[in-house]
């Protein structure tokens, strides 16, 4: 603290120093712009000029650069720091002329009305305020062009040659950016862009030579190492299309984030990063009824299960949004939980009532106990084991964390009296050949049993509050943990090889934003037993992914990083189903992006039976768990029996 202190007066002293000697330097040229004036008035003889006018300049010169001194303060003249200047810069140069010249005007009209005598003839004041103008406008540009050259200088042979794509205003920040830098070693040689129109033009010095499809030749030609997307607000059709080509070029490829990033519509290039999967996926974000989100969430105590995963801390990040009465965070992983908490509480101070809790979903005393104390009216079921590999090794894991998670959650739901309960789930449970699949269907017919008893319950009056069941149904969430994405970046930073279990698998992907958002939209429309099915886009080839990558990274496949195939895991499958055959599908009226699966008809006895053989046999350890869930869950197929 004490070495900030320090520096901060040191900091205000030295700009103080710099806008003195700017000050001085102005009062300097506007006196040079007078003497200027009335020499070349005089036809550049000293002798011509009258006595009257010299008096007036000597008395006059010093009032006038004090006025245009205190115009510039106001505008801030003083502050900017010029070796960046821009047309912002510029503009405020011009609005201070206007004013002084304005005021020039007016001094002299009520002058020669008073006296009938003009200070200067019209010429002169004319001749100074363009040399005025000339003159301070130059001394501040330069500043930079001395900074200009000297970057020019410091550029080695060994600096990375750039193409920015888009010149519009974010590809002029960024190259302004990187034309002024001290510290970036690189040099901007041209940029794209698809109007017509910039074609031909410069920015900065730098030229736009081209369009899209002529990216891969002038990449060629202008010898480019890497390059810069810079159209924040790009369509995802058109941003997969550009990244498409740019792969084709083996340059390092690096993207500015979305305009909601760029909050100030500054860009520098700290804010640059690499090319992501999800500007890949070819298509826009979905979108969300943020109003209907927040409308049964506000004043709420929401419950999130697995509140410090991946799903479940974006979640709780959403939910604080919509300034919920309580935020329960509840999981059985301390680390994940302390940081969420932390985070939230760092972020929103005493407007935001949370806190976390540590207990796991199959303790049903911790779980009553929670119900009991907190009476949480919206409970979003995220906890859950989801790695198909380890659960295939550790099923009845599964099982009684999965299934009798859910339950025991599901049941004291019903005795406390929750409104909503929305269980999160995955496209892996439609006709699932792994045991984490499995276990996320029987979720699923939980949910909707549970939602019928609930049902029957509120009706014979056996309870007060009519608990809402529902879950949401999705494909794999890009950064979630244990992405095969994030795998992949990892495998590229550490330079291969890049691992793909088969060349033609394919799947659907989501940001974990996007899904969440719609989880939350899904449990204001839900009406009770309802799966919803969220609209993933797309599905995408793994095996394209991994190339797209390696060579946005600036490498080349199977020649600098080599791609290698695994072969299946246990369990997994070449592509995923949102939807069983059985299972209709309809759009919600609400929300193009979100569709509900039409319930399969279930024998909630018989179900019920179901579930007490199968606990038994998790709690047993027993070794035929994948073969009653099987007798279950019809259209599972164990992969050992493949």
């Amino acid at each position: 603290m004490a070495d900030n202190a320090k520096t901060k007066p040191a900091m205000s002293r030295h700009w103080l120093y710099r806008a003195i000697i700017l000050a001085v330097l102005d009062f300097v040229l506007m006196a040079l712009s007078f003497a200027a004036a009335l020499l070349i008035r005089f036809d550049l003889k000293f002798s011509q000029i009258e006595q009257q006018y010299v008096v007036k300049y000597l008395i006059a010169v010093p009032v006038c650069a004090v006025v245009i001194i205190t115009i510039f303060g106001i505008f801030k003249m003083y502050h900017s720091i010029w070796r960046f200047a821009s047309f912002s810069e510029f503009e405020r140069i011009v609005k201070s002329w206007a004013c002084f010249t304005l005021l020039v005007l007016v001094f002299e009209l009520i002058n020669t009305f008073a006296t009938h005598v003009r200070i200067f003839p019209i010429s002169v004041w004319i001749i100074a305020i363009i040399f005025g103008f000339v003159t301070t406008t130059s001394l501040r540009f330069g500043f930079r062009f001395i900074n200009f050259m000297n970057k020019d200088k410091s550029v080695t042979k060994d600096c990375s040659n750039i193409m920015i794509i888009g010149a519009g205003a974010c590809g002029k920040d960024v190259i302004h950016e990187i034309v002024m830098s001290r510290h970036v070693n690189a040099k901007v040689c041209c940029a794209i862009d698809d109007n017509p129109v910039k074609i031909g033009r410069e920015i900065d010095g730098v030229p736009i030579v081209g369009n899209r499809n002529d990216i891969p030749r002038i990449a060629e030609e202008y010898n480019i190492d890497e390059i810069i997307f810079a159209i924040p607000d790009a369509r995802g059709v058109d941003r997969k299309d550009i990244l498409d080509i740019c792969s084709s070029t083996n340059c390092k490829v690096r993207i500015i984030p979305g305009m909601y990033q760029i909050i100030d519509g500054s860009v520098t290039v700290n804010t640059i990063r690499n090319v992501q999967i999800e500007d890949l996926l070819g298509r826009d974000p979905v979108k969300a009824n943020v109003d209907s989100i927040r409308a049964y969430i506000k004043d709420k105590t929401v419950m999130v299960t697995g509140g410090g995963g991946s799903i479940g801390s974006e979640l709780c990040r959403q939910i604080a949004m919509a300034k919920p009465k309580l935020l329960i965070i509840f999981d059985i992983y301390e680390n994940n939980a302390f940081w969420i908490e932390r985070e939230l509480k760092e972020k929103y101070g005493d407007k935001l009532n949370v806190i976390a809790l540590i207990g796991s979903v199959r303790n049903t005393n911790r779980v009553d106990w929670i119900m009991d104390k907190y009476r949480p009216e919206i409970i979003f079921h995220a906890a859950a084991h989801k790695h198909v590999p380890l659960m295939e090794v550790s099923p009845n894991e599964a099982i009684k964390n999965n299934v009798f998670g859910t339950y025991n959650v599901a049941q004291a739901a019903v005795k406390y009296g929750v409104k909503r309960f929305v269980l999160i789930s995955t496209d892996k449970a439609v006709n699932p050949t792994n045991i984490m699949g499995a276990s996320k269907r029987i979720c699923e017919m939980v949910i909707q049993m549970m939602d019928r008893k609930a049902q029957e319950m509120f009706d014979n009056d056996e309870i007060r509050v009519r608990t809402t069941f529902s879950a949401v149904r999705f494909g794999n969430v890009i950064g979630s943990n244990g992405s095969v994405l994030k795998i992949f970046e990892k495998q590229i930073a550490n330079g291969g090889p890049v691992t793909v279990t088969d060349k033609n698998i394919i799947r659907y992907f989501m940001t974990i934003p996007e899904a969440v958002v719609l989880v939350m939209e899904s449990g204001a429309y839900a009406r009770g037993g309802e799966i919803f099915v969220l609209n993933m886009g797309s599905p995408v080839k793994i095996d394209d992914v991994a190339r797209r990558m390696i060579k946005l990274s600036g490498f080349v496949p199977d020649v600098d990083i080599k791609v290698v195939y695994t072969g299946l895991r246990p369990g997994e499958k070449l592509y995923e189903e949102c939807l069983m055959d059985e299972e209709g599908l309809r759009e919600t009226e609400e929300n193009k992006d979100i569709s509900i699966a039409q319930p399969i008809p279930m024998d909630d006895e018989e179900f019920l039976r179901q579930l007490k053989e199968l606990d038994a046999a998790a709690k047993s350890e027993s070794e035929d768990i994948k073969q009653i869930v099987s007798g279950i869950v019809k259209t599972y197929r164990p992969y050992d029996e493949k």
